[in-house]
């Protein structure tokens, strides 16, 4: 009998080595690789056909077909914004999240959705059983007749209903449950999550159908698993948001088939997950006016413009080396546009704490929110509150100039809807364009005649 062969897999990166060590060369993760048998040519090539068609060879790219399918929508206008308009056949949509922030009810409710369209929709769990699954159907109101539940993690049986059943689309939760007989290793595994993803990833190819695979996140809020695993699929969709909070925001990280900083947000209610079709006005309805520290951002978020506030506390500080401490934007902004202000406008904040938020738990990381967060710094140390009516927008050179963004146009439209008076922006953004009648847009050079124009009383 021929002697098993064995590799040792690190269970956090997915690196490969012969024999065991204690610290991972990948990932750096102590006690992390764990002995795997590697299985046959002969097992491999059996299971990677089960699904395959016989190749036709390599064609020209001139004789392909290249009729677009069309995307099938849900009743969720954000979730299809998301995607990129819509599910797009044969697709593979990954989505990660916090336990318990709503991924297995978002997806009951799309699968009800999908299923009302008289199509039939295959709901696989392998953490809870049928009957829990209809617990929380129940909840949700959910009673379509064409949705179909099936508890079991064995990708055999799994891969077989789905040949019987033929639905339309298929919903897995979790993959980390998910496991193949001819892998020895345990579920959850680098092997068994890059095995099973594989396997999906044939079927929805070869047959059409959108898979759906729901995927669990470490503590530092990555998804579990190979890093490969986001190579694969074709979306990568984090449902984020405080558990203690009621809001949650769906953001795309990856999609062939759409914008890749598409963001939806939504509201956990008793019935389930409801859209906001306006997020601005939920960012800006605790807004207090007239306090120094606090500005609104027009911030383009995939192809939709949000209003956010961002909020800023400066304080003496008590250290020999000054706090510089920022939530929903880029740390190392902060101690930039700090070191701008004191050497371009004058303002002595080398000795000053920096506490910089973005109100609502938005992350924003785009050039265009400098001004803002630089109106913020300098209302705060002057104890000078900026005109409440007021919208900044604007990358921040070390020069202390203002430098031009981009869809300018969507962004002073959306601060027009909202009922802001005033646009400050860069001066070269002014051209090409007519701004509402019902704003003001002032183009401003340097940072410095931008603070005159906020804080002129």
């Amino acid at each position: 009998m021929a002697k098993r062969k064995t590799v040792f897999v690190c269970q956090e990166c997915g690196y490969e080595s012969p024999r065991w060590m204690g610290k991972c060369p990948g990932c750096q993760q102590w006690n992390a690789l764990v002995e795997e048998i590697i299985p046959s040519k002969a097992s491999r090539q059996s299971v990677g056909s089960q699904f395959g068609s016989a190749s036709s060879g390599p064609e020209k790219i001139t004789e392909i077909s290249s009729e677009n399918q069309p995307r099938v929508t849900t009743k969720m206008k954000e979730f299809n914004r998301v995607l990129g308009g819509g599910i797009v056949p044969g697709s593979l949509v990954l989505i990660g999240g916090d336990p318990g922030i709503g991924k297995s009810t978002l997806l009951l409710q799309i699968s009800a959705q999908l299923a009302e369209k008289e199509v039939s929709v295959l709901y696989v769990s392998g953490e809870e059983s049928t009957q829990q699954t209809k617990l929380r159907a129940d909840r949700l109101d959910v009673k379509a007749e064409d949705l179909y539940v099936l508890a079991e993690t064995n990708l055999f049986e799994i891969s077989t209903h789905i040949e019987k059943l033929k639905p339309s689309f298929v919903v897995i939760d979790s993959i980390q449950t998910m496991f193949k007989e001819e892998v020895t290793s345990a579920p959850g595994s680098v092997t068994q999550v890059r095995e099973c993803t594989s396997e999906l990833m044939k079927i929805a190819k070869t047959s059409g159908i959108p898979i759906f695979i729901v995927g669990h996140v470490t503590k530092e809020g990555a998804i579990a698993g190979p890093r490969m695993l986001e190579h694969m699929v074709d979306a990568v969709l984090y449902f984020e948001g405080e558990r203690h909070h009621t809001y949650r925001i769906l953001r795309g990280v990856k999609n062939r088939f759409g914008s890749t900083n598409e963001m939806g947000i939504f509201e956990m209610k008793e019935l389930g997950l409801q859209e906001v079709l306006n997020p601005s006005e939920i960012f800006l309805e605790e807004r207090s006016q007239g306090t120094a520290g606090s500005t609104v951002v027009a911030s383009m978020e995939g192809t939709r413009p949000v209003l956010v506030e961002i909020q800023a506390l400066i304080s003496p500080s008590s250290f020999g080396n000054p706090r510089r401490m920022a939530t929903g934007v880029d740390a190392n902004r902060v101690p930039l546009l700090m070191a701008v202000l004191e050497k371009r406008v004058g303002l002595m904040l080398q000795n000053q704490d920096a506490y910089i938020k973005v109100a609502g738990g938005v992350k924003l990381d785009e050039p265009a929110i400098d001004l803002a967060i630089a109106i913020s710094i300098a209302s705060s140390f002057r104890d000078q509150a900026p005109k409440p009516h007021d919208i900044y927008i604007g990358e921040v050179g070390l020069t202390g100039e203002i430098r031009r963004v981009s869809r300018i146009e969507q962004r002073v439209q959306e601060a027009a809807k909202l009922g802001f008076k005033r646009v400050i922006c860069s001066e070269n953004n002014l051209e090409g364009w007519t701004a509402p009648k019902s704003i003001q847009v002032i183009g401003v050079k340097t940072v410095h005649e931008a603070l005159k124009i906020a804080m002129d009383s």
